[in-house]
């Protein structure tokens, strides 16, 4: 039985516990002023499936992949990867465990070519201590197994025709694969996208959706945040709702354009008809 089909039986809703998650998060708040952005009581990820992280602007989305990523520190609560507790541990701490992420709006290091790029994304590189570094036989053929490491990668993203331009040349869909290509440097075993489609033209989008749904074939766990529910329902195996900082709802795809707290969310109490997921309600920042 695949990972997808153990989430099957599960019920669709919040907090709902996983056959073998790989990501459990209990009572994490984070709050800005008297601002409650993040007040999510538990949620757990179901190893080596893709989860889509959806909501109303505003919902906690991007804060929420922060605290989950490093970059930011609950106020309460810890989430817990792998086994070992995240909370408290730093970006790249947590991606030295096999947990990377990508940005909404992309990070690349526009002045290093993109071979370069690429290779900074490897971890536990000798070269990176002082010492070391004077000696160049102790760093050597680690560094050269990592270029070829990067270049098979930029060759399956179809980058390999840009190995040595500048970052900074590359177009913003392009940057994209950069950025989910570099995640892989790292070996994760969770990746976690925030908007990976914003920005894409629809011709690198297609290509974009076939390397995420690549990740989950290798057995990668994938969370992602995402406004186009077309993606969401061609890639996601399970979604989860945020609504003002807090899970509103979870369960497959096809079963949360029915449910009516995501109706209410998204559009208002009044509204008694089921959500159009086609239409254009989830634009905009997260």
């Amino acid at each position: 039985m695949t990972p997808a089909e153990q989430l099957a039986d599960i019920a669709a809703e919040p907090g709902v516990s996983k056959p073998d998650p790989i990501l459990v998060v209990d009572n994490v708040t984070r709050a800005f002023g008297g601002l409650k952005a993040v007040d999510v009581d538990h949620l757990e990820v179901q190893r080596g499936v893709i989860t889509a992280l959806i909501g109303p602007n505003g919902a906690g989305k991007t804060t929420f992949f922060n605290l989950l990523t490093g970059f930011d520190q609950p106020d309460t609560g810890n989430a817990v990867f792998d086994g070992d507790v995240a909370s408290g541990q730093s970006s790249h701490e947590l991606a030295r465990k096999g947990m990377v992420r990508t940005f909404q709006l992309t990070k690349a290091l526009t002045k290093l070519s993109v071979i370069e790029n690429m290779k900074l994304g490897a971890t536990h590189q000798r070269g990176e201590h002082f010492f070391t570094a004077l000696f160049s036989p102790l760093w050597n053929v680690q560094e050269k197994e990592i270029e070829s490491r990067a270049d098979a990668l930029l060759e399956r993203f179809k980058l390999d025709h840009m190995r040595d331009e500048y970052a900074g040349t590359m177009s913003g869909g392009q940057r994209k694969l950069l950025e989910m290509a570099r995640s892989l440097m790292a070996d994760p075993t969770l990746v976690m996208l925030d908007e990976p489609m914003a920005g894409v033209n629809p011709a690198l989008t297609q290509s974009l959706l076939e390397h995420v749904k690549s990740l989950r074939s290798e057995g990668i766990t994938v969370m992602f945040v995402e406004h186009d529910m077309d993606v969401v329902r061609d890639i996601s195996d399970w979604v989860v709702v945020m609504a003002e900082g807090r899970i509103i709802a979870e369960g497959p795809p096809d079963s949360i354009g029915s449910n009516q707290q995501v109706i209410d969310a998204y559009l208002g109490s009044h509204h008694d008809s089921a959500l159009d997921l086609d239409a254009d309600l989830l634009g905009g920042e997260s």
